[in-house]
């Protein structure tokens, strides 16, 4: 497949996975030329079974550079290692496409940012939802004006979560692993999307934040939240407030609301619906953000690319908030049923998929909507290394 781009993935299992199957899709297809994998564990046979003759799997990020001397890298590790491999592949002169959450701070963006700069490289971000046919007309409309002045931008999400999904790896739950910053929160990995949609849609994603006030709140033994919220402000600009949880009585399908002063606009990211002033809006199949950075580098001027890690910033200003802030403050068991049994188990918060909602309706945080257990004195209010951009 002479001038194809050679495609490599560092990782083989959980959500890597399934970049494996995408990569050998592509193989498959003459669009890219699956070259090597790499994996500090043995891979699973079912990772192996996807690799294509003369592919193999590596064991560090350097010795896959240099084998397989990839033009593509994925990043699918550990959101702890992002940074490093991501950098690793970026010296060695590969684009990238980096799972979510790509960076844990800003630091961390700010050397990715330098680094595709420095040696002239494109960096794609895992966020999918940024892919989604319904952002163009969801964005042309709020240019016309069909909402009015856009005020805020609210998320909201809740889902179940059991003991199984924080036994899968050693870093679910965790803020942080042998010193290394993890942040696996509900806000900053399962609802990353959630918070990312919404500081895109807001228009805000590529700012740094004037404010970030969040409370957390956990229900388990866990180092990281499982219930939270958060409100971001900028100096212009609509206000973000993202609720969300994993601690309901069934799976919510997470959206993102639009609140102008002459209308309102609602996006289910997951499933690509749209209203606009409460008429559904037809878009087409959502775009696969690999391919859409195949597309990219071969005509750059034709295609766009859709996940930047340049609309990422103010994310990272988020995750490095929640990273830095007080452990969770516990949710009262009065307020917690237990469903049920060995990996199934799973806590229920009372009423939590109502109160995202409201929480997203309202463009308030919990505390402000009058829940209970989110009482006075238990948020926190800061932002980090807040610069500006040259």
């Amino acid at each position: 497949m002479p001038g194809t781009a050679r495609l490599a993935v560092v990782g083989t299992s959980g959500y890597a996975f399934t970049y494996l199957q995408r990569a050998r899709d592509l193989h498959d297809e003459g669009v890219a030329r699956f070259v090597g994998a790499c994996d500090i564990r043995e891979p699973a046979p079912q990772a192996l079974a996807l690799m294509p003759a003369g592919a193999a799997v590596h064991r560090d990020i350097d010795t896959l550079m240099r084998a397989a001397e990839p033009d593509i890298v994925v990043v699918a590790t550990p959101p702890h290692a992002h940074r490093p491999v991501a950098a690793a592949a970026l010296r060695a002169g590969a684009d990238l496409l980096i799972e979510t959450p790509p960076v844990l701070d800003i630091d961390g963006y700010d050397e990715l940012r330098a680094l595709t700069t420095q040696f002239g490289r494109i960096c794609q971000t895992g966020f999918q939802s940024f892919g989604s046919a319904a952002l163009p007309p969801l964005s042309a409309a709020i240019a016309r004006g069909e909402l009015g002045e856009v005020v805020g931008i609210g998320a909201a999400g809740a889902w179940v979560r059991t003991d199984a999904y924080y036994a899968r790896n050693p870093w679910a739950g965790r803020r942080w692993l042998d010193g290394q910053a993890v942040v696996d929160g509900a806000l900053t990995n399962p609802f990353s999307h959630a918070v990312a949609t919404a500081l895109l849609v807001g228009g805000v994603a590529h700012r740094d934040p004037s404010d970030i006030a969040l409370e957390l709140f956990g229900t388990r033994d866990l180092e990281a939240d499982d219930t939270a919220c958060l409100r971001v402000r900028f100096d212009a600009g609509p206000e973000i407030v993202v609720a969300a949880s994993l601690c309901a009585e069934q799976d919510h399908e997470p959206y993102v609301v639009v609140h102008g002063t002459e209308g309102r606009a609602k996006f289910w990211y997951k499933t690509h619906r749209l209203e606009i002033n409460d008429e559904r809006i037809p878009v087409a199949p959502p775009a696969d953000l690999l391919r859409n950075l195949i597309e990219h580098r071969a005509r750059p001027e034709a295609t766009a690319l859709l996940a930047p890690l340049t609309s990422t910033r103010a994310f990272a200003s988020v995750v490095q908030a929640v990273r830095d802030a007080p452990e969770p403050a516990p949710i009262p068991e009065g307020w917690i049923r237990t469903v049920g049994d060995g990996p199934a188990r799973h806590p229920v918060v009372r009423g939590i998929g109502e109160e995202v909602a409201v929480a997203a309706e309202r463009l308030a945080l919990f505390s402000e909507i009058g829940v209970p257990w989110a009482g006075p004195n238990r948020w926190w209010r800061g932002v980090h290394r807040v610069r500006v951009t040259p």
